[in-house]
């Protein structure tokens, strides 16, 4: 199974009708999708990460946006996803949540591994790898699946071809609220074991001292992981799960953050002021990574020396800075909604899902034309939100489509 995929990618945040809507909340959620399709957009322009199209123009300023959106995007996903996850398991019950959650989550998740990825990593195979060309059908049995014999010269990342791409946030969020659900199932078991039944108190919104520590303990955790696998380095956990485990840190406590935010009902406590510190705190540090140009690698992937300490701490501060900064901004700045953004929050799910196809297929059309980096950035990322939105709300209207996008 293939782990090496791309830098970056996000959500299944969508909730069924009738819930209670946060219209800032779907607001902040759109604009992050539109982010991550930015971010693929600039994947053929930028970083020196693998992509499934090569030879482009390459630009030092998509290489640090790439950077910087890596060290926060898909851990405020993690936040806004697991936000949503404590009421729709009181509402569901134990065995109806983790049913819905199955068929939510996990059928996009098989049926893009079994359609859209492949069909990626065969074009990656056809242009790219300087093989003979085979039908989709040989290409789809022998080298996704790994039926046939690896070639002698195989040239990766990894051998078979199959993975997950970037649904690979959606398995994440996946195992994260299997997981959940045991830990209600045994907090359940446990209660019922104790005479303590009284009312527990709130936890206080988080302020700045906490953010603080919050910054300390992912650095240090984030280094430590960083030892042992890398930036960019993915391993299938269980032989099944693909996980970047030098993100884990940040991705599981922004998980875990979101369901106490939920509980202690934080996205309405927390002080604007706060949000604005952190969120001066982040711009600038964004400001500051562009006037070096510097991205992931200017520190290295990791291991055990200075460099992958300060980009672990720098990372971290982001990612608190962005996160809580960006969650106040919405709040506070868009209350509004109305029939078109609400309809673009029900479709950024079947986005995200069906995005990556879509960019890279501009990138392919725009390959040998000429255009400078930014320019065929610019195009890719903006045809891209628009032919995906669009794409994404014909989709999921669909009969039966509708029930998992």
């Amino acid at each position: 199974m293939n782990t090496r995929l791309d830098a970056g990618s996000p959500p299944a945040l969508t909730e069924p009708a009738g819930r209670a809507r946060l219209d800032w909340l779907d607001s902040l959620r759109v604009a992050l999708v539109v982010l991550v399709v930015a971010h693929h957009a600039a994947q053929a322009y930028g970083p020196a990460d693998w992509w499934y199209v090569e030879g482009g123009p390459r630009s030092g300023a998509l290489a640090t946006f790439s950077a910087l959106d890596g060290t926060f995007f898909m851990s405020l996903f993690f936040f806004i996803s697991a936000y949503f996850v404590p009421t729709s398991y009181d509402r569901r019950g134990g065995w109806p949540f983790v049913r819905g959650r199955l068929l939510r989550l996990g059928v996009p998740v098989l049926v893009g591994a079994l359609t859209l990825v492949p069909a990626l990593m065969y074009s990656y195979y056809v242009h790219f790898r300087g093989y003979p060309d085979i039908s989709v059908s040989r290409y789809f049995t022998d080298v996704y699946l790994g039926s046939g014999e690896k070639p002698a010269d195989w040239s990766g990342p990894s051998w078979p071809d199959l993975q997950f791409g970037h649904l690979w946030f959606i398995q994440n969020l996946l195992v994260y609220s299997l997981l959940y659900a045991v830990c209600r199932l045994a907090a359940r078991l446990a209660h019922r074991r104790t005479t303590d039944r009284g009312v527990r108190p709130r936890r206080r919104a988080p302020g700045h001292a906490a953010l603080a520590a919050l910054v300390v303990v992912l650095t240090g955790a984030t280094f430590l992981v960083r030892l042992r696998y890398p930036l960019d380095t993915w391993v299938p956990f269980l032989d099944l799960i693909q996980v970047e485990p030098a993100r884990v840190p940040q991705y599981a406590a922004f998980f875990v953050l979101g369901i106490l935010a939920r509980r202690g009902d934080w996205l309405d406590r927390l002080p604007a002021s706060v949000g604005r510190t952190w969120l001066t705190a982040g711009l600038i540090g964004a400001g500051l990574l562009f006037a070096v140009g510097a991205d992931a690698s200017f520190f290295g992937p990791g291991g055990a020396n200075g460099a992958s300490l300060l980009w672990s701490a720098f990372e971290s501060l982001l990612c608190v800075a962005l996160c809580t900064g960006l969650l106040i901004l919405f709040r506070e700045k868009a209350r509004w909604s109305n029939r078109f953004t609400r309809s673009l929050a029900g479709d950024s799910f079947a986005v995200y899902v069906m995005h990556v196809p879509v960019v890279v297929a501009l990138q392919f059309a725009l390959a040998g034309h000429g255009l400078p980096a930014l320019g065929a950035f610019s195009l890719v990322a903006a045809g891209g939100v628009l032919i995906s939105f669009a794409a994404g709300g014909v989709l999921r209207r669909l009969p039966g489509f509708r029930r998992v996008l």
